[in-house]
């Protein structure tokens, strides 16, 4: 995402509503085009819908964990390629391990992440899927 290219696709997948707001508020300022999901199926439908061009993903999520979704995501070829950046409070060395094995591009920890920090993440991995 560069001065004069499009406004870049975000989709933020989270079952805290306020905890998604805060982030969404801080991306969208950030210049994204933010949609939320708030459960593994409902993100599904909605990259199938809306091609994000990146996307920020919870692992504890009702109807379908977010390892489940990765997973999932992968294994399409229309979204085998979307840069995915979990983000969430599961820091086991086994859950990060897991994520970065199915291909998240990073893997951050909510309490850690400000939403400073996960925008600047974002803008980072859709400039390197660009170009």
């Amino acid at each position: 995402m560069t001065d004069g290219d499009a406004i870049a696709r975000l989709l933020l997948v989270d079952d805290d509503s306020a905890l998604a707001e805060m982030y969404a508020l801080q991306l969208t300022a950030s210049g994204f085009d933010v949609a939320t999901a708030h459960s593994g199926p409902e993100a599904l439908r909605m990259v199938g819908d809306s091609r994000p061009d990146l996307i920020c993903l919870d692992l504890g999520l009702p109807g379908m964990g977010g390892l489940e979704v990765l997973e999932r995501l992968r294994n399409e070829p229309d979204t085998a390629s979307v840069p995915v950046v979990i983000l969430t409070n599961f820091s086991e060395p086994e859950m990060v391990e897991r994520g970065r094995s199915l291909g998240a591009q990073d893997y951050l920890i909510k309490v850690d992440t400000p939403p400073a920090q996960l925008a600047a993440t974002a803008r980072r991995w859709v400039r390197q899927s660009d170009g």
